[in-house]
């Protein structure tokens, strides 16, 4: 969503022999991955993370962009990056389905508008959207809607721009991760999990398309601060334990175990949550939402050990580590050189750099 406001702006390049990046910016980091074609299908290009400073971007929403300005340059100098796909922070984009009756109806868009402030708290001058048609009949369509402060992609756009760094699109970044999880063409309905440093993103996809997106404030900083706390040592031993032991049950793991519990349990609550609401809410039209085939895993924190297993037996749902390159080509025969635990940090930006290759 929202590629089609810019690709006027800025042209798709014509040749895919062009090696496309995508690029994904949180408030802590800024992740870039290139992807190229060559004569055996895509391959791992250049990849990489810069930090970026607390304080610089909150809640999705720019507040230092001369900072932001700086790191971009610097990647497009030291990288040799041109234009990049770039994902929208999720805190700040709406997210709803609208039924729009055919009778009258003479321009989708403008059908849109005129019910965007019955689903948004703002007004619809002052927003930017785009939509992606769900179902229709002879009557009516059923719409799938993003929304976004003009203010916002303003920001984001103006950033770019002054970093000399061109923007064809810019997309959710739940609708990224599952085009890199999630195999070409899979019709099943999945549900999403990024487990991230600071916040989860929980997202519902069905038949390829984001249905339903959240952000949960809890990541795996709180879990490394809540062993820090409870064995009274330091952040960087606190991490080291975590990734050792994480929820393993052997007598030796027994009290790190019960610590880590607590805090995952808050997020496997919140998971739940959107789980149930997802199965027991009905779409406008009345008809049954489909169920959710697995919960795939992905983010940095993602494969802390057991805690797939601890997710798949509360929820008695199953559950995957993704696999971020089920649509980039034969891994046994290409080893990407990113390791797996890397790349499952990389899932949106992978999923960026491939929208040059899916036409979605």
């Amino acid at each position: 969503m929202f590629r089609s406001l810019y690709k006027k702006i800025f042209p798709v390049p014509t040749s895919l022999s062009c090696p496309s990046f995508g690029l994904d910016i949180s408030e802590e980091s800024v992740k870039f991955v290139e992807l190229i074609m060559t004569k055996r299908g895509l391959k791992l290009g250049k990849y990489g993370e810069r930090e970026i400073p607390p304080g610089i971007i909150e809640s999705g929403k720019i507040k230092d962009p001369k900072k932001i300005e700086e790191i971009l340059t610097s990647l497009r100098k030291d990288e040799k990056i041109k234009s990049v796909r770039a994902s929208l922070p999720e805190e700040q984009v709406y997210l709803f389905s609208v039924k729009l009756e055919k009778e009258g109806l003479e321009d989708v868009r403008e059908g849109i508008e005129f019910s965007l402030e019955e689903h948004i708290p703002m007004a619809a001058q002052d927003v930017i959207f785009d939509y992606e048609i769900l179902s229709e009949d002879s009557k009516s369509l059923n719409v799938q809607v993003a929304a976004i402060s003009k203010i916002v992609i303003e920001d984001y756009l103006s950033v770019f721009e002054n970093s000399g760094i061109e923007v064809p699109s810019f997309e959710l970044e739940a609708q990224a991760i599952a085009r890199a999880v999630i195999k070409n063409g899979d019709p099943e309905t999945y549900m999403i999990v990024d487990f991230g440093k600071k916040r989860t993103g929980v997202s519902i996809i069905s038949g390829g398309v984001l249905m339903s997106t959240s952000t949960i404030d809890v990541g795996g900083v709180m879990l490394t601060n809540v062993i820090q706390k409870s064995f009274k040592i330091s952040f960087e031993e606190a991490e080291k334990m975590k990734q050792k032991y994480g929820l393993g049950r052997d007598s030796e793991n027994k009290e790190m175990f019960s610590v880590l519990l607590n805090g995952v349990s808050v997020l496997r609550d919140e998971i739940s949550r959107h789980f149930l609401f997802w199965h027991t809410n009905r779409e406008e039209d009345g008809i049954e939402r489909p169920l959710v085939r697995k919960i795939i895993l992905c983010g940095g924190d993602s494969n802390l050990i057991g805690f797939s297993d601890y997710l798949s037996v509360s929820m008695k749902t199953k559950v995957d580590i993704a696999n971020v390159w089920v649509n980039i080509g034969d891994t046994e025969e290409c080893i990407p050189e990113m390791n797996f635990e890397q790349s499952l940090s990389y899932s949106t930006a992978i999923g960026l750099a491939l929208r040059d290759y899916k036409n979605d």
